[in-house]
């Protein structure tokens, strides 16, 4: 860092719920955001699950104008913008770039089946339509097309076997140039601009997939350290330097930097949004409670769940509210009433379900990989609670800390994004200086013990529920 003048990059944050932009100082500090949340799906028929209209690029245009507005510093020491956007999605799109459709959620079953749009010029990735919109370029990262994409997992190239690209239903000329995180896709365009207060011609830097670059908001550099994010989709990750086909217990996913990888264990679909729809569903009694003792609707249910004892008297969930695409027939249980659980005995349960589910799908990944955790960092929204963070804690039975940054997918953008333009020399030594630790709990050994017993009814708890949703789909569906 050779500059007097202070440097800052912005990182946006494409998620499944809201996009959020922050300004990042070159300590990776934030030092303004803004938030937009995103529409509902829509959902004109079953496994089809769209964001409507524009809605990845209307609610980018609102959080950077917040951001840019709340921004105290001179924006011309604003030396460039990192994107990320959610994984999994696909975006078709017309010759000029803009939509031929809106965008499939990671959610539609279609982005699991080969490419079939009638006269479409482009297919690409949420973060290709993003970058386009930016930038005007037709380029992409190659950090975000794990899924089925017709891409070679080594070179991170897309497959020169025009069988495979035909199986995918494109030709070459449909794909979009691929990039490797860290690298310039483009310059923000007059027209992005005026769209997101985002100074015109500053660079935009090609990052990866929202998981793996929340990884490197997160610090992420050891293989013995587990990573569990807590957002829409829960899944437990740690790091590698090798593709390792056909695992099975764990997937294996572009990290934020090339030739270097993510092995992420099998995960909860609508995992902190079913803690969401609980909230909303005790609705204004909760609401008032919680004001009465000053508290938000959140901080008072995790504060009288605190008062449950871990297990919860026996109650347990099993978090499947969206079913896994290989057994459509699951629904979410709730089971071991008996007259002691009332309201927060379900939260707790939610909460526990959350990290039983995922320390066993994380063992069965370490195992595989021959390897073995002693430590946990838990981020997203559910790391602000300190219950989930204990529970965690004790769950896995190891320490548990907390991600500090607001928005560590944000982070880990502006990460790449300063060590692209040369703040920083590598990617290490940007970590040392831009994240920061957070607070860790330490493991209870009481409720350690009680967790467990239990993880021993998790393992299996699924073979004796499948049987009786499989009686009733049909019934149901």
């Amino acid at each position: 860092m050779t500059s007097t003048r202070p440097r800052y990059f912005i990182g946006i944050d494409n998620g499944s719920q809201s996009s959020k932009v922050t300004v990042f100082d070159a300590r990776g500090r934030a030092v303004s955001e803004g938030r937009a949340a995103l529409r509902p799906y829509h959902t004109p028929r079953p496994g089809i699950v769209e964001h409507p209209d524009d809605d990845l690029w209307t609610t980018i245009g609102q959080a950077s104008r917040a951001a840019l507005a709340a921004f105290p510093g001179d924006p011309a020491d604003i030396a460039g913008v990192g994107l990320c956007t959610i994984r999994f999605c696909r975006a078709v799109l017309k010759a000029d770039g803009t939509l031929a459709q809106p965008v499939m959620s990671w959610m539609d079953q279609r982005v699991s089946q080969p490419h079939a749009v009638p006269d479409a010029a482009y297919v690409t990735t949420s973060s290709g339509y993003l970058t386009h919109r930016m930038t005007g370029a037709f380029r992409d990262t190659a950090a975000n097309y794990a899924g089925r994409w017709p891409v070679d997992p080594e070179t991170w190239n897309w497959s020169t076997d025009d069988g495979q690209l035909a199986a995918f239903g494109v030709t070459r000329s449909m794909l979009f140039d691929l990039v490797q995180p860290g690298e310039i896709l483009g310059q923000v365009t007059p027209q992005a601009a005026a769209h997101t207060g985002i100074p015109a011609g500053i660079p935009v830097v090609a990052t990866a997939n929202d998981k793996a670059v929340e990884a490197l908001g997160c610090g992420l550099r050891n293989p013995h350290t587990l990573l569990i994010s807590l957002g829409t989709y829960v899944a437990g990750m740690t790091t590698g330097t090798h593709h390792v086909p056909a695992a099975r217990d764990f997937w294996t996913n572009y990290a934020s930097e090339p030739g270097r990888y993510l092995y992420e264990s099998t995960g909860v679909r609508r995992g902190m949004w079913t803690v969401s729809w609980y909230r909303d569903l005790l609705g204004e009694e909760a609401a008032l409670h919680a004001r009465a003792a000053g508290l938000g609707v959140e901080d008072y249910l995790n504060a009288q769940a605190e008062k449950v004892p871990a297990g919860c008297d026996g109650l347990m969930t099993v978090l499947d509210w969206l079913a896994p695409p290989t057994a459509p027939f699951r629904k979410g249980t709730l089971l071991g009433f008996d007259g002691r659980q009332g309201r927060f005995h379900i939260y707790r349960s939610i909460l526990e379900a959350l990290a039983l589910t995922i320390h066993d799908t994380s063992a069965r990944m370490a195992t595989e990989l021959g390897t073995t955790f002693d430590e946990v960092i838990l981020t997203g929204g559910g790391s602000h609670s300190d219950l989930m963070m204990q529970i965690h804690a004790d769950v896995h039975g190891l320490p548990t800390h907390r991600a500090t940054a607001t928005s560590t997918a944000g982070l880990g953008a502006a990460i790449c994004t300063a060590v692209a333009l040369g703040t920083y020399p590598n990617t290490d030594e940007a970590l040392t200086h831009m994240t920061h630790p957070g607070t860790v709990f330490e493991p209870n050994e009481a409720n350690h013990a009680t967790y467990q017993r239990l993880n021993q009814v998790y393992r299996n708890i699924r073979n004796h529920t499948d049987a009786i949703y499989q009686h009733t789909y049909g019934i149901f569906n």
